[in-house]
This record gives C-alpha cells, sequence and structure tokens, in this order.
C-alpha cells in the first residue's frame, strides 16, 4: 500500500472548491488578469450578457493573487471540512451558493464600479456557522456573540475608517448569512 492509498478525500465540497479556486487563480495569471474579468469576479454588467449571471456565483472562485488565494483558503480548510462533516456536504454548497449571489448582487447594486471576487464572503459564513454549532434551543453561545462582535464588527469598523481594496461589505454579508444558516441548520437538528 502506498502512501496515497492513506489519503482520504474528507471533505468533498470544501476541497473541489479550493482546487477549483486554484486553477482559477493559475489560468488568471496565465491569461494576464483576464480570465477573472470574464470568469472570476462581479460587476455591473449587461444584463443581456449570460455571463453576468454566471459570475455572481463564480466571483468567490476567484482571487487576485496568491496571498488573496492562500488567505481564503487557509481558513476555509481549517474551518470548511468540519462544517462539512457536521452539516453535510449538500447544505455546505447552498450556503456557498447563498453568500456568492447575494454579495454579488449587493456588490452590482451598491457598489457598480467595483469589480468583486474571492471567497472570503464564503469564509466569514463558515466562521459564523462554525461559532454557533453548540446550539441549546432559546440560548445564544457566548462564542458566536465573540465571534460576530469581532469579525463583523470589526469589519464595520474598517468599511468606516479604512480605505483599501478589501470588500468589508462582502464579509459582513457573509458574516450575517452564517449567522442565519447556522441558526436554522442547528435549530432543526434540536
Amino acid at each position: 500500500m502506498g502512501i496515497f492509498n492513506k489519503i482520504k478525500f474528507n471533505s468533498p465540497v470544501v476541497l473541489s472548491f479550493v482546487f477549483i479556486s486554484f486553477f482559477a487563480l493559475l489560468l488568471d495569471i496565465f491569461t494576464n488578469g483576464n480570465s477573472n474579468k470574464l470568469l472570476f469576479c462581479v460587476y455591473r454588467s449587461s444584463f443581456f450578457d449570460p455571463l453576468t449571471y454566471i459570475r455572481l456565483f463564480t466571483h468567490v472562485l476567484g482571487h487576485s493573487d496568491w496571498s488573496h488565494y492562500i488567505n481564503n483558503m487557509l481558513l476555509m480548510l481549517i474551518v470548511g471540512p468540519l462544517l462539512e462533516e457536521k452539516y453535510g456536504s449538500f447544505n455546505i454548497i447552498i450556503m456557498i451558493l447563498i453568500t456568492a449571489f447575494i454579495s454579488g448582487i449587493v456588490s452590482i447594486i451598491f457598489f457598480p464600479n467595483v469589480a468583486l471576487l474571492g471567497a472570503s464572503g464564503v469564509v466569514f459564513a463558515f466562521i459564523l456557522v462554525s461559532s454557533i454549532t453548540s446550539f441549546e434551543y432559546g440560548k445564544i453561545p457566548l462564542t458566536f456573540i465573540l465571534v460576530a462582535f469581532v469579525y463583523i464588527g470589526g469589519q464595520v469598523v474598517d468599511a468606516v475608517f479604512v480605505r483599501d481594496n478589501i470588500s468589508n461589505s462582502t464579509h459582513i454579508i457573509g458574516g450575517i448569512i452564517g449567522s442565519i444558516y447556522g441558526y436554522y441548520m442547528n435549530k432543526s437538528k434540536i
């Protein structure tokens, strides 16, 4: 038995997301930024362009550079497999799609001159879901309150006071979606 027989593809959705994002980054490097513009970032474009609708979901796969990719994927690989094991692959796919769609729509409507790409909204959703996994009906976990305060509160502060290329609104949207999704997934198990 070789070493590869010992390796288990333990988190199909998260691992597939990581690998597809990696290939999207390589494609973007080889096309000198054209593939991100065409397929992996969302921005205001014609509603007659079919790619507009595809980009509402695929923008979470694109990343601007290695650092952007590594920062998102590291957190996704730490938190995602635990969530996929607890809630199942289907629920994780749905959470990723909802986060991508809502953050894409918000970006198009409220930030028409900005191109949005990256998995940070999904990562924030995962972080907030993970903080609410130990849920007792009628009670809010203190870990959830602290994580929400630190992560979402920090993004609100950054959105007001810091000018950079980080989409704080996407982080906030991801955190809100993760909070709602985590609440309902845990509530249905009680």
